[in-house]
């Protein structure tokens, strides 16, 4: 019989993109060890729309 696992995918979403009235959104698709990080991720990852490195955190 197969183990669960304790991973988990996440969604991450910038958070400066919100603000800065430009349409559409910056999201990246990660996994995470629910165990070892039970709070949400904040990542620096690149913003195609904004053109540099924002903040993403995990949504959901």
């Amino acid at each position: 019989m197969a183990k669960k696992g304790n991973r988990v995918q996440v969604i991450m979403e910038c958070t400066e993109h919100k603000t800065s009235g430009l349409p559409g959104t910056s999201r990246y698709i990660t996994t995470k060890n629910k165990k070892n990080s039970p709070e949400r991720l904040e990542l620096k990852k690149f913003n195609p729309t904004l053109k540099k490195v924002t903040v993403h955190k995990e949504i959901k």
